[in-house]
C-alpha cells in the first residue's frame, strides 16, 4: 500500500479503528448472538445481517490497520506563496472564464467531486509548488491543457476532510 499520509490522517484512522474495535465490534457480536437466538439461521434474515454489518466493520478494521502500518509520513514543504497540501488553489481554466477552486490532500481525503484533489492527481501534480501567476501545463492521457493560479489560501486540515470509507 504505502499511501503518502499526514500524522492527522493516521491519527484520524487511529480515531476510527480504536472505535470500530472498542465499541462497534462488542455491539456487533451481541447483534449477532441476539439474531441467532431467533431460531432457524436458514431463514433468519437479521442474523445474516448481522453477520454481514459484524464482516464489514472487520473489514474495515483490517483496512485501517494495514493504511496505519504501511504508511509514508509526509508533511508540507511548500513555501507559504506556494501551492502544497492542504492548500486551497483558485485557477482559471484557458479558454474558460470561471474560476474554480480545488484544495489539494493527500489520497485518503482525495474527492475531485468535493474539489479535493491529490498531488498524485494530473491537476494536482501539475500545481504543485507553482505561484499565483503563474500559468501551469496540466498533463492528462488525451492530451495536455493549461491553467492560471489566482489565488493560494494556507488552510491546513480541516474537520471536514473526511477520509474515506472502501
Amino acid at each position: 500500500m504505502n499511501d503518502r499520509l499526514t500524522r492527522s490522517d493516521i491519527e484520524k484512522m487511529e480515531e476510527e479503528l480504536q472505535h470500530r474495535k472498542l465499541v462497534v465490534r462488542p455491539e456487533l457480536i451481541d447483534a449477532v448472538k441476539t439474531a441467532r437466538a431467533f431460531g432457524d439461521l436458514s431463514e433468519n434474515f437479521e442474523y445474516h445481517a448481522a453477520r454481514r454489518e459484524k464482516a464489514r466493520n472487520d473489514s474495515r478494521i483490517t483496512y485501517l490497520e494495514n493504511m496505519i502500518r504501511t504508511a509514508i509520513i509526509i508533511e508540507d514543504e511548500s513555501a507559504e506563496d506556494e501551492v502544497g497540501l492542504n492548500k486551497k488553489v483558485k485557477i482559471v481554466f484557458d479558454d474558460e472564464e470561471d474560476e474554480e477552486e480545488f484544495k489539494i490532500v493527500t489520497a485518503i481525503r482525495g474527492d475531485s467531486l468535493r474539489g479535493l484533489i491529490t498531488p498524485e492527481s494530473p491537476l494536482g501534480a501539475a500545481l504543485m509548488g507553482h505561484k499565483v501567476g503563474d500559468r501551469v501545463e496540466v498533463n492528462v492521457e488525451a492530451g495536455s491543457y493549461f491553467v492560471t493560479i489566482t489565488a493560494i489560501e494556507n488552510t491546513g486540515e480541516e474537520e471536514t476532510d473526511v477520509i474515506r470509507s472502501y
